[in-house]
């Protein structure tokens, strides 16, 4: 990978440690707020303190570690984006089911100081992005085939949800969740390469999350259970193309990587 000079030179290891750094600072934080995992949704205040509050310091932290380390642009955009362009239908078809999904929300279960809790959540497209397929893919391209960037960048980013159980999630749920967030992470990374930024992919992860935590608030249209499915479906169509986002518009980079 072509990039400008860097303060600190990209390594594998800088990228894992950046990922357990954050893991531990979110969920430190999220323990230190005393408020149980499956009661963030009973009130504003609990939403902020139990999830809000830990990405407001994650969002700091990666703020200055990125600056530190010199690597904002590599982190936000593609030296040489994907070849293939059409696997951004299945982003596309992700940011669709976010639509429906906020259109069967039930927004009347909503009081002003819930809303504005929630909306902190919306960081998350940051933080989780910048760690996960921001500072990880600079620091795993320095050593590894776009193959393995991809699979190891989507895995972390899966596995990172298991923090969930630790903070009261049952065990099942959590091992879905992060199974799920493997594949919807794929999403994300098909969108950074087909888009030439991870811009889009923050974007569309912010309200991605919005709109499956929105849904689950108060009484959701009957719709709503078939908004998993989709998912699923979504999911595996991102495994199925991914493939074909490997190769890179430069010829040099492509005979490189795949």
């Amino acid at each position: 990978m072509s990039s400008p000079v860097l303060r600190v030179r990209p390594r594998v290891w800088i990228g894992f440690a950046i990922w357990i750094a954050y893991v531990l600072v979110v969920f430190g934080v999220q323990v230190a707020s005393g408020i149980p995992y499956d009661e963030w949704g009973d009130s504003g205040s609990n939403l902020f303190l139990g999830g809000g509050l830990s990405l407001i310091v994650a969002t700091i932290l990666l703020a200055i570690t990125t600056s530190v380390l010199g690597w904002w642009r590599p982190a936000l955009f593609e030296d040489a984006r994907s070849h293939h362009r059409w696997p951004v239908f299945v982003p596309i078809l992700l940011a669709l089911t976010a639509i429906l999904t906020l259109a069967v929300t039930d927004w009347a279960s909503y009081d002003g100081a819930f809303f504005a809790a929630s909306l902190v959540l919306l960081l998350v497209g940051f933080t989780e992005e910048m760690t996960s397929r921001g500072l990880m893919i600079v620091a795993l391209r320095s050593r590894l085939s776009e193959v393995w960037v991809w699979f190891l960048s989507s895995a972390a980013f899966g596995l990172m949800h298991f923090m969930n159980f630790f903070l009261g999630q049952d065990l099942v749920p959590t091992l879905i969740q992060v199974g799920s967030a493997f594949a919807i992470g794929t999403v994300f990374y098909i969108l950074r390469r087909t888009t030439g930024t991870l811009i889009w992919a923050m974007v569309l992860h912010a309200v991605w999350d919005f709109s499956v935590f929105a849904v689950g608030h108060g009484n959701p249209g009957p719709l709503a259970n078939a908004l998993g499915v989709l998912q699923m479906t979504i999911g595996i169509l991102a495994i199925a193309v991914v493939w074909f986002t490997f190769r890179s518009t430069r010829t040099a980079d492509a005979d490189a990587t795949v």
